[in-house]
């Protein structure tokens, strides 16, 4: 298996974790990079350009393959735009492989000097994107891929509710720098799917909490396997509608307390204390599901079990490899 994004980010298998708030740390992006894929160090864990930069080096001291960045680019009270480019700044520093931009145009929100300082530095940029548009954007300003999450996906998919399906093959034909498959990645026969797409890759999240490697209660784990993919949820509309997105998340009693606020127009005030990241973080180390907004996405339903991250990539690359065999036979039979 070789593809344009192994390629780029010199990995060994089209494999790359999201970035996963509060989780996305250096022991899980190791774990993710030592298997030969692309881990993800998520810098929004981190309140200080210094505790991030502790944090690469500590990554860097429990791999020596590569790994990603990821900034998310929205408004936030706790992350000032100030903060994310500081980051940035310190990604480019510290010569760290990649950078994955989750959010609005680096070029706009942090400053049109951005790209080019981390082509300086040797760092490549992906931004990951929810329409054609802003994937045509993307290439245009000069990132070097891209990738294209459908609305399956868990976090903020875009509000106009496309599939992966439809997504990538559009994307794949609207630019020519390579491109990674998101929303429902979750699997082997995923993986493969994404690559008869077109896609150089997939990248995933909510599988990789579904780890031993990710550090959350058992509790969350179990709950991961006994919910099927109609246990989400799409909401926030109102919230985050100006900025073109929603949040998807595991169906619970917040997200109902959220709809029943959004349905009689309550302010933010409101809800401000039922979506603090905060709330999750202590949820993810409590274990109980019911007490916070838990971004996970639709393939939630494909989870049967909780394995290491390597045996976990092993059994996609297999999976995969398997299913475009079966495939061809069906074909040429």
């Amino acid at each position: 298996m070789n593809t344009r994004i192994m390629d780029l980010f010199d990995i060994q298998v089209p494999i790359q974790c999201g970035g996963m708030l509060w989780l996305g740390i250096p022991e899980l992006a190791a774990a993710i990079s030592n298997a030969g894929a692309m881990g993800n160090l998520t810098s929004g864990n981190y309140n200080t350009g210094d505790e991030f930069r502790a944090a690469i080096d500590k990554t860097r001291e429990l791999t020596d393959n590569p790994f990603i960045v990821n900034i998310t680019t929205m408004p936030s009270i706790r992350l000032p735009v100030e903060l994310l480019q500081e980051f940035f700044k310190v990604s480019c520093e510290r010569k760290v492989k990649a950078l994955e931009i989750a959010g609005a145009p680096v070029d706009s929100f942090l400053g049109p000097e951005y790209i080019p300082m981390a082509k300086e530095a040797g760092v490549k940029v992906l931004h990951k994107v929810g329409t054609v548009k802003h994937a045509v954007h993307a290439q245009k300003v000069g990132y070097d891929a891209v990738t294209i999450a459908g609305f399956e996906e868990g976090g903020f998919p875009h509000k106009d509710n496309v599939s992966t399906m439809v997504l990538v093959p559009r994307v794949v034909e609207s630019v020519d720098i390579p491109v990674m498959a998101a929303g429902g990645m979750v699997d082997g026969k995923t993986l493969a799917a994404a690559l008869v797409l077109g896609a150089d890759g997939m990248m995933m999240a909510t599988r990789f909490l579904a780890t031993q490697d990710c550090r959350v209660h058992p509790n969350i784990h179990q709950v991961l396997i006994d919910r099927t993919e109609g246990d989400t949820a799409l909401g926030l509309k109102k919230l985050l509608g100006s900025f073109g997105l929603q949040v998807r998340a595991l169906r619970n009693d917040i997200v109902r307390r959220i709809e029943e606020i959004e349905e009689r127009d309550g302010d933010f005030t409101e809800l401000f204390p039922l979506i603090s990241g905060e709330r999750a973080r202590q949820v993810w180390q409590d274990g109980n599901a019911e007490e916070a907004l838990l971004t996970v996405g639709q393939s939630v339903g494909r989870i049967r079990d909780i394995p290491t991250v390597a045996e976990l990539i092993d059994r996609i690359v297999s999976e995969a490899e398997e299913a475009l065999r079966d495939s061809l036979n069906r074909v040429t039979r």
